[in-house]
């Protein structure tokens, strides 16, 4: 049994990313760790549309 096999085994999701190596890598796993962040808040209670320490600025010109 590979390690893909028992972590699939272990999770209702897997997102299986093999062998990239390209520029692009970032880019395509900042959105299921958003998405994983986003569900983690929504589990915790907290307000997904109000995050605290955030200030507003705005450059009037």
């Amino acid at each position: 049994m590979k390690k893909d096999d028992k972590v699939i085994f272990l999770t209702d999701m897997f997102i299986a990313a093999h062998n990239l190596e390209c520029i692009a890598t970032p880019i395509i796993f900042t959105i299921p760790l958003q998405l994983l962040s986003y569900h983690v808040a929504l589990i915790k209670g907290t307000d997904v549309d109000q995050p605290r320490n955030l200030a507003k600025s705005v450059t009037v010109e």
